[in-house]
């Protein structure tokens, strides 16, 4: 008998408590499946020839704002590199996703459609998976970002275009209904998250009835223009400063020099801020953005 995703939660903690797989699993060829997708990561991670125009639509970024995707269709230097330490955390999150791939077997359910290619208005991607017939994104999260998954309200505050990003793949494989199964990198706690396009009562509906299709063609559009209309994110007032600050998405971009040339960059203990506007000299160190 074929498992609900709506018991995948509880099924995998009940997995780790036990120890005990699924009757119905290979343990062994489960193990090795393991073992070679994580080889395959590494193999793709440390690739010699990894080398790739990253001047491309793709159905992963699609979702992302307009000023960014066209900084990045139209190869605008960027100013602040990845940090080495970024990189670790990238390469952290596949594993993490990986392994709950692994976990999601081990328990019963079934995975099916891992990394299939997409295609939606000649811009293509790939899927992570289907969980039990549903379109699935895996995503290991900060405990703040964590929330946003567990509460619901992602859709709400969807900072980098996750649900454009799936809508696509759900709706290249005909599919109205998907989700997310997310990790807090924190702590091990998990979640899923579905939205349903035909739940037209929930109140989530609001934000995720958009078309896709009618999206993409936009953003095909607005790429090929001389210069972005918009900026992605409005600057936010820092507190009672009179200090003025990027917004969250800003902040995150490799791209925010080059559309805020005069921004500052402040290392606090909890992170670094941006300014772009100072009334008020911060007591923390300036660094250098690049």
């Amino acid at each position: 008998m074929s498992k609900s995703i709506y018991t995948l939660v509880d099924d995998i903690y009940k997995l780790m408590v036990t120890k005990e797989a699924d009757e119905s699993v290979d343990v062994e060829a489960e193990i090795e499946k393991f073992g070679e997708n994580m080889k395959s990561l590494m193999r793709t991670e440390f690739a010699r020839d990894r080398q790739r125009d990253n001047r491309t639509l793709r159905l992963s970024n699609i979702g992302r704002d307009d000023r960014y995707l066209w900084n990045v269709v139209n190869g605008t230097e960027i100013t602040e590199k990845i940090q080495p330490y970024t990189y670790i955390k990238f390469m952290y999150g596949h594993l993490i996703e990986e392994m709950l791939l692994f976990l999601t077997r081990m328990a019963g359910h079934e995975v099916t459609d891992e990394q299939k290619v997409c295609e939606v208005e000649g811009i293509k991607g790939h899927m992570d998976c289907k969980i039990d017939g549903v379109v699935i994104d895996v995503k290991s999260a900060s405990s703040y970002g964590f929330k946003k998954f567990k509460e619901g309200t992602l859709a709400m505050e969807d900072s980098f275009g996750y649900v454009d990003q799936i809508k696509a793949y759900a709706h290249a494989c005909g599919e109205t209904k998907f989700g997310w199964l997310a990790m807090d990198k924190a702590n091990g706690h998990l979640t899923v998250l579905q939205y349903d396009l035909e739940d037209t009562q929930a109140p989530v509906y609001e934000y995720i009835k958009g078309d896709i299709t009618e999206r993409i063609r936009e953003v095909k559009k607005l790429v090929g223009l001389e210069e972005p209309l918009t900026f992605c994110d409005s600057p936010v007032p820092d507190g009672k400063s009179g200090n003025i600050k990027l917004g969250v998405k800003c902040s995150y971009c490799q791209y925010k020099k080059h559309c805020h040339p005069d921004v500052r960059k402040f290392a606090y203990s909890y992170g670094p801020k941006f300014l772009i506007h100072v009334e008020y000299e911060p007591k923390v160190m300036e660094v250098d953005i690049e």
